[in-house]
């Protein structure tokens, strides 16, 4: 699996399917105010190509409700999208909190009947200490971690379902996909095998 955003500009989605990949998380929305211009084109050619797809959201400090709404409008799920939050410190702004968090998993909750997933690395591990938060334990964990091994997750969770282990740089190999101009961008490995994938991916999607 890969995620990627419109720095990555427009994606063969039929050749990184043919290279293997069968599963893509797209950047959606940010804030209240940011549509990522390529999200739905990116999205109908990797659909045409017979790739699972998702969407996920950048978060920002404050609104977060009116964030979930504007995501929602904007990811336009249709009962097969996976959705999650990108949970990290915000190099451009204020960062969401967890209280935040919570409101925004929440709202997704009432308004599809399915969790969304939660991204995070050092800064939700930072936020959310040792305790177990039970509104975001709703959700399945997508961990960043660029490292040849995962030690641990947050106590909130019991595992990682996804884990985003290379930003293209860092972290093991394969960096690349095929398909992506490029190559290098972010790649995920699924906790399960391809069947368990098609599984967790019709059981989660919105």
């Amino acid at each position: 699996m890969f995620d990627i955003s419109h720095f990555q500009g427009n994606v063969d989605a039929a050749s990184a399917y043919a290279a293997g990949l069968r599963g893509m998380i797209h950047k959606a929305t940010e804030g209240t105010g940011f549509v990522d211009p390529l999200y739905s084109s990116n999205r109908n050619n990797a659909r045409g190509s017979g790739m699972l797809c998702g969407a996920y959201h950048f978060a920002v400090g404050g609104n977060p409700e009116g964030q979930a709404r504007f995501f929602l409008e904007h990811a336009q799920p249709d009962g097969k999208t996976l959705l999650a939050l990108d949970f990290e410190k915000n190099p451009q702004g204020s960062s969401m909190t967890i209280d935040e968090a919570r409101t925004f998993v929440t709202y997704l909750h009432d308004q599809t009947g399915k969790w969304p997933g939660v991204y995070g690395g050092s800064y939700l591990r930072e936020l959310l200490g040792d305790g177990k938060d039970t509104v975001l334990g709703n959700c399945w964990f997508w961990l960043a971690d660029y490292t040849e091994r995962v030690s641990s997750v947050p106590p909130t969770w019991d595992y990682w379902t996804m884990w985003q282990y290379t930003d293209g740089n860092a972290g093991p190999e394969p960096h690349s996909v095929a398909g992506v101009p490029g190559g290098r961008c972010d790649r995920d490995r699924f906790v399960g095998d391809q069947s368990e994938l098609v599984a967790f991916w019709t059981s989660c999607g919105a």
